[in-house]
């Protein structure tokens, strides 16, 4: 049985979301696998923002992307160690999902990497001042 080694996620830019003086990004949150296989977590999650792209930087994208993949901030009745446990359930049932067993223990210890792609590297060196 493969077992989840770390999480990695994807960061692109999103064109469906830019206009005029706006930045946007999608994140892809994936689990790696032992096996080198990837499990699929979250594929709905982005930000964007009035900015340029020469303000972005590769550490406050890697840092953002950190936080947009979760745990989600508290909201009405819900405290950030409920938010921190749902989110660590959801994981754990998605890799189980994909038979890939883990405890939330487990989970939590693992690193986690920000992947770029190419083409957001490319714009961030071409607007880089």
């Amino acid at each position: 049985m493969a077992r989840p080694v770390r999480f990695i996620t994807f960061v692109d830019i999103d064109d469906w979301n830019i206009g005029p003086g706006q930045i946007a990004m999608s994140a892809r949150h994936d689990m790696e696998l032992d096996d080198g296989g990837l499990i699929l977590l979250l594929d709905d999650r982005g930000w964007a923002g009035m900015a340029t792209w020469s303000s972005q930087s590769p550490t406050v994208i890697r840092e953002t992307a950190r936080a947009v993949v979760g745990p989600d901030e508290p909201f009405g009745e819900w405290s950030r160690e409920d938010m921190e446990a749902g989110h660590w359930k959801f994981v754990q049932r998605r890799c189980q999902e994909q038979g890939a067993d883990i405890s939330i223990a487990e989970l939590e210890r693992l690193p986690h990497e920000v992947v770029l792609s190419d083409r957001l590297v490319a714009l961030l060196d071409e607007n880089r001042g």
